[in-house]
C-alpha cells in the first residue's frame, strides 16, 4: 500500500475528531483539557505494562483510557469543590499524575524500554509499518482501524448531540431549565475528547492531537462567528494543515508530526492578521470605520446646530478639534 496515502489518510482521520471537539473545547474554554489527559494518561501505560507484562498498543491504549478518563473525572471534582478554579484543577491533576508516572518508570520500570517517547510525541511516519492481521489475513494499517474508529464515534456523536451540546455550552441555565443536563453532556464530552486523545497514541503521538485540538478550532474561531460554519471551517482548516505540512515535511525531509503542527501554527497567525472581524488588521480597519462615521456624525451635527454656513474655525472650536481635522472630514462629507 502506498506509504504516503496511509500517512496522508491517518492524520486526516485524526483531524477529524479534533476539530470537531476542538470547537466545542474551544467554546467552554477547556482546550487544555487534552494536554492534561495526554500527560495525565503516563501511569496508565506504565501499569498496563507492569500488569499484562506487554509492551503491545492494546495494553498501553486501555491503559491510557482508565487514567485519561480519570483525570476528567478528578479535574471535574476539584472544579466542582469550589475551592480550586479550573484551569488551577487541570494543571495540579495533569503534573501529578504524569509525575506519578515518572516516579513508577524510575522506581520500577529496570532496563525495561517502555517506548514513552513514541507515545507521547509520537511519528506517525511509522503508521505504514504497523498492520493488523487477523488468523494471517492482513486488514490494512492499525491506524486506519483505531483513528477510523474513534473518527466516526466523534463525529456520530457531535451529530446526534448536536443541539444538546451547542445549549450547553453557549447557555448552560436554559439547558438547565429544558431538562437538558450540562453536567451529563460536559462528562460524555470529556470523555469523548479522552478517547480521541488515547485512540491517536499510537498512531501521531499525543502532541500532534493536542496540536490539532487546539489550532484549527482557534483559527476558525477567529474566521466565523456561527457554529455550524465554525465546525467546518475547523476541519478544512485540519485538513489543509495536514496536506501542506505533509507536503513540507517530504520535501525539506523534517518531521511529519512537527511540520504539520507549524502548519497549524501558520494558519492560525494568518487568521489572527486577516481575518476580517476578529483579526489584528481587520479590527484595526473596522475601529477606524467606525471612529470615521462618528466623526462626520459629530460634525454632520455641529453643522445643524450652527447653521448651514457655520465656517471650519466655527466647528473646530464647537467640537475642540484641530482645524485640519474638521476639515479632513468635511472634504469627506462633501
Amino acid at each position: 500500500m502506498n506509504v504516503d496515502l496511509v500517512i496522508i489518510v491517518t492524520a486526516l482521520l485524526v483531524v477529524a475528531p479534533c476539530a470537531l471537539l476542538g470547537c466545542f473545547l474551544l467554546l467552554r474554554r477547556s482546550v487544555m483539557v487534552g494536554d492534561a489527559i495526554s500527560h495525565a494518561a503516563l501511569p496508565g501505560i506504565v501499569l498496563a505494562f507492569f500488569l499484562t507484562g506487554s509492551l503491545g498498543p492494546l495494553a498501553a491504549v486501555a491503559g491510557a483510557a482508565v487514567f485519561g478518563l480519570l483525570t476528567v473525572v478528578l479535574v471535574d471534582l476539584l472544579e466542582r469543590s469550589g475551592t480550586v478554579r479550573g484551569d488551577a484543577a487541570t494543571g495540579i491533576v495533569f503534573t501529578g499524575l504524569f509525575a506519578l508516572g515518572v516516579l513508577l518508570v524510575a522506581r520500577y520500570g529496570g532496563n525495561v524500554h517502555l517506548d514513552l517517547e513514541h507515545v507521547l510525541f509520537g511519528e506517525i511516519a511509522f503508521a505504514p509499518l504497523h498492520l493488523l492481521t487477523v488468523d494471517g489475513v492482513s486488514l490494512g494499517p492499525r491506524s486506519w482501524w483505531t483513528t477510523g474508529t474513534v473518527a466516526v464515534l466523534a463525529v456520530a456523536v457531535v451529530t446526534l448531540l448536536h443541539k444538546e451540546l451547542k445549549v450547553t455550552t453557549f447557555d448552560p441555565a436554559l439547558a438547565a431549565v429544558v431538562g437538558l443536563s450540562p453536567v451529563l453532556v460536559h462528562h460524555v464530552l470529556m470523555a469523548l475528547v479522552s478517547v480521541t486523545v488515547v485512540g491517536a497514541f499510537d498512531s501521531v503521538g499525543a502532541i500532534l492531537v493536542v496540536a490539532l485540538l487546539a489550532g484549527p478550532a482557534a483559527t476558525a474561531y477567529l474566521l466565523t462567528d456561527r457554529l455550524g460554519l465554525m465546525l467546518a471551517t475547523a476541519l478544512a482548516v485540519g485538513a489543509v494543515a495536514v496536506l501542506v505540512g505533509y507536503g513540507l515535511a517530504v520535501v525539506g525531509d523534517l518531521s511529519i508530526a512537527g511540520m504539520v503542527a507549524s502548519v497549524v501554527g501558520v494558519l492560525f497567525l494568518l487568521a489572527l492578521l486577516a481575518a476580517p472581524r476578529h483579526g489584528l488588521v481587520g479590527a484595526a480597519v473596522l475601529r477606524r470605520r467606525r471612529r470615521t462615521v462618528l466623526r462626520r456624525r459629530l460634525v454632520a451635527h455641529a453643522q445643524r446646530a450652527l447653521g448651514g454656513d457655520a465656517t471650519t474655525a466655527e466647528l473646530a472650536a464647537r467640537l475642540q478639534w484641530p482645524v485640519s481635522q474638521v476639515e479632513r472630514v468635511r472634504a469627506r462629507l462633501d
